[in-house]
């Protein structure tokens, strides 16, 4: 394995190296005969190496064991969808990614179902396919930007993309298999497993009502593509709306249970404060915590990052984009005076509701000297974003109003 991309092209290599089977060895060793480049993210200690693992172009990476790698955030500018090879990774288990021989490879749906199913890819793509458009976000994306600081990755914007995810609806699985009477959760594992016995499994669980409502797919799929192997090869749960967490990656288990899972990834892990705003004071406790579910809303400035020089009285167009939950933006306003007053901004083409979309509009700085840029989204229902950052202890759904300053010149 470890010289066949001497003789063969590197999407060749990726491709017969993900069908037979891609080990974290090696996935390490490309990753380190890379000579990184240091970028720095817009925060204390944001130094951070641009590192190129297989599949993927120079991605920001945060840790090795696991591999956790985040978008540029340039990339954001060069189109609504993310590429896959510039498409984030978040594992929880070292060693990741697992590895995946696909002439075994096997989905297991099991429990309280009337007929247990044991699939292949190929019996999974003889059911009907669908497509959808949708985000996956990182609970923890920007959580560099927290203070007070909190421990976990310190991530800036860049753990989340955009892609078309193709596959077969959890829905028409599990209807195959019949949900017994009496199901309460569906519980969802994959591949990837700790290096210790005593690591807690990466399981997830959500209620049936939502296992079958539709929209939920096991996506083999991404942008045209087999999914890249650091993205979930061969099968992953797509849940759009939702937090990355529950989009389990080389899914491969499927149990239906009869009582609440209460499983270390479900609890403690991954919860917010019960309330509104899924915030608390710094330095407080929540009195009581739920798990994290959707997203809130966000809107992001792509085309000036924060200093950027621009001609005085000249009209250049600001665009970026804008996504939430599912419930659509509907509005994405703008301010060149640090909030003072707002223009509403252009919305591009609608991919899907869990698409992000793009916004434009006109902007001339008139005179000379820094200027505040502010952006903030709007969805159907009426939710909004914040303008001063809110605060939890796990660091999980930053969605203030963001700031670009930039300065005219004459």
């Amino acid at each position: 394995m470890a010289n066949i991309g001497e003789s063969l092209n590197r999407r060749r290599f990726l491709r017969t190296a993900a069908l037979a089977g891609l080990s974290a060895s090696v996935l390490r060793r490309l990753a380190a005969a890379e000579d990184p480049r240091i970028i720095t993210l817009p925060f204390e200690n944001g130094e951070r190496p641009l590192v190129k693992y297989p599949q993927k172009r120079p991605l920001i990476r945060q840790t090795t064991r696991p591999p956790q790698l985040e978008t540029p955030f340039s990339v954001f500018n060069e189109s609504v969808i993310t590429p896959n090879d510039a498409f984030f990774v978040r594992y929880h288990l070292a060693p990741a990614p697992p590895v995946v021989d696909l002439e075994q490879f096997r989905l297991e749906v099991k429990g309280k179902v009337n007929q247990p199913l044991i699939l292949s890819l190929s019996d999974l793509k003889r059911f009907e396919p669908v497509e959808v458009v949708a985000v996956n976000q990182c609970s923890g994306n920007s959580r560099g930007f927290f203070k007070p600081r909190v421990s976990g990755g310190q991530l800036g914007n860049g753990a989340m993309g955009n892609a078309r995810w193709k596959g077969v609806r959890l829905k028409d699985v599990l209807e195959r298999a019949g949900v017994a009477a009496g199901a309460k959760q569906v519980t969802f594992n994959g591949l990837d497993k700790g290096l210790l016995p005593t690591v807690p499994d990466f399981v997830k669980a959500i209620e049936v009502d939502q296992a079958l409502d539709g929209e939920l797919i096991l996506a083999y799929n991404m942008n045209g593509e087999d999914l890249p192997v650091l993205n979930g090869y061969p099968l992953r749960l797509v849940m759009p709306g939702y937090f990355g967490t529950y989009w389990v990656k080389h899914l491969n288990e499927i149990n239906v249970i009869d009582e609440p899972f209460n499983g270390f990834w479900m609890n403690p892990a991954y919860r917010i404060p019960d309330n509104t705003c899924a915030c608390i004071e710094p330095g407080t406790t929540p009195r009581k915590t739920v798990p994290i579910a959707r997203f809130n809303v966000r809107s992001f400035i792509t085309s000036l990052d924060n200093g950027a020089k621009v001609r005085s009285g000249q009209t250049i167009v600001v665009k970026g984009i804008t996504f939430d939950s599912g419930y659509g933006v509907n509005e994405v306003l703008f301010s060149q005076d640090d909030g003072r007053s707002w223009r509403e901004a252009e919305l591009g083409k609608d991919l899907g509701r869990f698409s992000f979309r793009e916004w434009t509009i006109p902007f001339n700085p008139g005179k000379a000297g820094s200027h505040v840029l502010k952006v903030k989204a709007t969805n159907r229902i009426g939710q909004s974003q914040p303008m001063e950052p809110l605060w939890n202890p796990a660091g999980y759904m930053r969605n203030v109003v963001e700031t670009v300053n930039v300065n005219a010149e004459a």
